[in-house]
């Protein structure tokens, strides 16, 4: 069904104020998909927080002008789904992985983020860099360690006098 003039320009400028704001994109291409296996995609990038949509590629570069996304409209060609990460950097590429190794007819074939192009080989890299939850658990280890390291030296001499003790003890016992 074609769009007429007014939906056409609702859709650049809801792609366009999601790639504003977005951390990271993915463009994946979805030729062979199943409708059903479509839906799938769409509600667990949904759950993840991520903006998936499939937008014509006219459409896609009039509305990726003038973001930090506007390096990949050179590569935007045949059928794509975007996937933008909204909340995390990973989130986008998280959930194309994750699809695509049940599914082996989504392809990568664009990867952005901070206004450079990557590889679609680097589809893992920016899959497993750590969601905001875990980034904060990383940082909070980093600042707790050298309390808990303090600690544990500090504790030493004493466990060591009652290790002493209780062998000395055991030793007499035995004897």
């Amino acid at each position: 069904m074609a769009l007429r003039l007014e939906d056409k320009k609702a859709l650049v400028a809801e792609v366009k104020t999601v790639a504003e704001s977005a951390h990271s994109a993915v463009a994946a291409e979805y030729r062979g998909l199943t409708v059903g296996q479509m839906t799938a995609l769409r509600k667990e990038a949904r759950e993840k927080g991520v903006y998936l949509r499939v937008v014509k590629n006219t459409l896609a570069r009039l509305a990726l002008e003038g973001t930090d996304f506007e390096c990949m409209k050179d590569g935007l060609k045949g059928p794509l789904v975007l996937a933008f990460s909204v909340e995390d950097p990973g989130s986008a590429a998280r959930v194309v992985k994750a699809f695509a190794k049940d599914n082996d007819k989504l392809v990568t074939r664009i990867v952005a983020i901070g206004g450079q192009v990557y590889p679609a080989t680097d589809l893992e890299r920016l899959a497993s860099l750590p969601t905001l939850d875990q980034a904060r658990a990383m940082l909070l280890g980093v600042f707790q360690a050298p309390a808990s390291q303090l600690v544990r030296t500090l504790n030493e001499p004493a466990a060591q006098l009652a290790r002493l003790l209780a062998a000395r003890r055991d030793q007499l016992e035995a004897a």
